[in-house]
């Protein structure tokens, strides 16, 4: 079962009722693959991420859901950009919720431990840049990672 449903500019999509602040990596390592997981949700590639904790910084949250999710901890080095496009709504059916999109995507190295599935992630894996188009994900998630692939300086804001 389908634990989550992306809307992208759909005039059938369920109104948002809630936007939670929340943070996507881009963990590259030296050999310039990306970290991905597969979603236990959705089943879709994704960046790792999540939402962002009362009392936590969004920093922190990319940290700590990083290494929930992959079994990787790492360093923030920097920012993809600000995506938060009110028409990109995700339903969660279990209760109903429907999140506005408000990710903050940041960039990062590894300094520790390896990859490893977990609850949010059936499978996770180093994925050459090359790759990455081949794989099955949400377009909100390709549009984030062809932004870091693109190597733009200034970060995206949207």
């Amino acid at each position: 079962m389908t634990h989550r449903i992306d809307y992208h500019d759909d005039p059938a999509a369920p109104p948002a009722t809630t936007v939670i602040p929340s943070a996507n990596v881009v963990v590259a390592n030296r050999a310039r693959e990306i970290l991905l997981i597969r979603r236990t949700d959705n089943r879709n590639w994704a960046l790792p991420g999540g939402a962002m904790n009362l009392g936590e910084s969004l920093v922190a949250a990319a940290r700590r859901e990083t290494a929930e999710e992959t079994g990787v901890q790492v360093q923030i080095t920097g920012l993809v950009g600000i995506y938060t496009d009110p028409r990109h709504v995700i339903l969660y059916p279990s209760n109903g919720e429907v999140r506005q999109e408000f990710s903050v995507v940041f960039t990062a190295r590894p300094i520790g431990g390896r990859p490893c599935p977990s609850d949010e992630a059936s499978e996770v894996r180093w994925v050459p840049p090359d790759q990455v188009a081949a794989l099955t994900m949400d377009r909100s998630m390709w549009m984030r990672i062809a932004h870091y692939l693109a190597g733009n300086e200034r970060p995206h804001l949207g």
